[in-house]
């Protein structure tokens, strides 16, 4: 036995229509910004690790020059 038909009003179906036609409306531009943030933020990781990488071979570097001088030096003592 098919369930009895509840009338509804139209102005209702029109309000709830409208609401999903707005939201699939509004759904691409959702997603574009969604794309945008993640993007910049994707970067923004990509040139932290890019300071912090030279950093670390800044650090290196120093204590490779260190030891090189400090050999250097140490050339004219052995003699």
């Amino acid at each position: 036995m098919a369930a009895p038909e509840t009338p509804v009003n139209s102005q209702i179906t029109d309000a709830v229509t409208q609401t999903n036609v707005k939201v699939v409306a509004e759904a691409p531009a959702q997603a574009i910004a969604s794309l945008y943030q993640v993007s910049s933020h994707s970067a923004g990781l990509s040139l932290q690790n890019a300071v912090y990488s030279q950093q670390a071979l800044n650090q290196i570097s120093t204590a490779v020059v260190s030891k090189a001088v400090a050999l250097i030096m140490s050339i004219g003592e052995k003699s």
